[in-house]
């Protein structure tokens, strides 16, 4: 069901700040350790909050969203990022053992270890990915779905933000591609992103710190144009977190993230009866609405709102509907 977009009556603002009552670092193998933590009340009813990226990292903010006295809100740092270990900044960490099949199988692991039998899915951007991958392979362990800026990383998505975007910034997107020398790019964007890949794992610091700097400039103009949130998102991030987040993201992107092309939407039938809400900006350039749109469409239980006031960094109206939406869900 879409929902008409309407600004809302009564905007919000999150909850107080919130510390974690209890925190660790759970063993996925392969040498990687996954940090973890739980806010709000034991007894209350289970969520898990899902980074974006991938390699952002959870930020203390998103514990705000959930009411601290209903919710038990768990949040976890994705492999190679965050605080989990090893640290995707450091080029001797080992990738091949972070894909999305890798971060399903820990998102598992996690619900097991904290003894969760179903949580509530709440992120968005590669988070809404990793959630639907997830919620479509393990739907009995699901109960309601959250996702403002809806993605599902299929290869023309991945296009459209490393190239088709482009059409609007080809200044931008030219010094994006000449981050890599010529020889490198090969024929097509995954050789592209692929050669990104291979430059932040130089043992040059030099040579990762300019393809992280090539690599955020470009994030960070194609949100240029949206009035929220800082300018510049990604280029202001801290030297070692925005390294990881740009080797994770090459890592994935060059990949398709290992997903069959149109997977999720296919499947999308396997989250039938699991309530969802979809909180979409209509100026969203790095993840355009029609992938809300379609996704809305072939999950029966889903509902989209479009927010007209908001693009990728998010607006006091996307804030409100997913606070609504949570609170809603609270009281199921």
């Amino acid at each position: 069901m879409v929902q008409p977009a309407a600004e809302p009556a009564v905007p919000r603002d999150v909850y107080p700040p919130v510390e974690p009552c209890d925190h660790g670092m759970l063993d996925v193998g392969d040498g990687n350790l996954v940090y973890w933590e739980t806010c709000g009340n034991p007894e209350g009813k289970p969520a898990l909050v899902v980074h974006g990226g991938p390699g952002s990292g959870c930020d203390p903010g998103m514990r705000r969203y959930f009411a601290p006295e209903r919710y038990r809100t768990v949040l976890f740092d994705q492999r190679n990022c965050g605080r989990s270990t090893p640290h995707a900044s450091d080029p001797a960490a080992d990738m091949r053992h972070n894909t999305t099949d890798h971060l399903i199988a820990d998102m598992e692991k996690l619900r097991v270890q904290l003894g969760i039998e179903r949580w509530l899915l709440y992120g968005g951007s590669w988070g809404s990915t990793l959630i639907l991958a997830y919620a479509e392979r393990y739907p009995e362990r699901v109960s309601e779905i959250v996702i403002p800026s809806v993605t599902m990383t299929r290869r023309s998505e991945i296009d459209w933000l490393y190239r088709g975007a482009g059409q609007f910034f080809p200044e931008a997107w030219e010094r994006f591609r000449d981050g890599v020398p010529e020889a490198e790019r090969g024929d097509g964007l995954p050789e592209l992103l692929a050669a990104y890949a291979r430059l932040t794992e130089s043992p040059d610091p030099a040579v990762r710190e300019r393809a992280t700097t090539d690599w955020c400039a470009w994030e960070d103009a194609v949100l240029s144009q949206e009035p929220n949130g800082s300018a510049h998102p990604y280029g202001d991030r801290p030297s070692a977190a925005r390294q990881a987040f740009v080797r994770i993201c090459a890592h994935y992107f060059s990949q398709g993230a290992w997903l069959e092309e149109g997977a999720l939407l296919r499947d999308a039938g396997r989250l039938a009866g699991i309530p969802g809400v979809l909180i979409h900006g209509r100026f969203d350039l790095g993840g355009p609405l029609i992938t809300a749109w379609e996704l809305a469409r072939a999950w029966p239980d889903a509902r989209l709102v479009i927010a007209e006031d908001a693009g990728h960094k998010g607006s006091p109206t996307v804030r409100t509907e997913v606070l609504n939406a949570l609170d809603a869900f609270a009281r199921r």
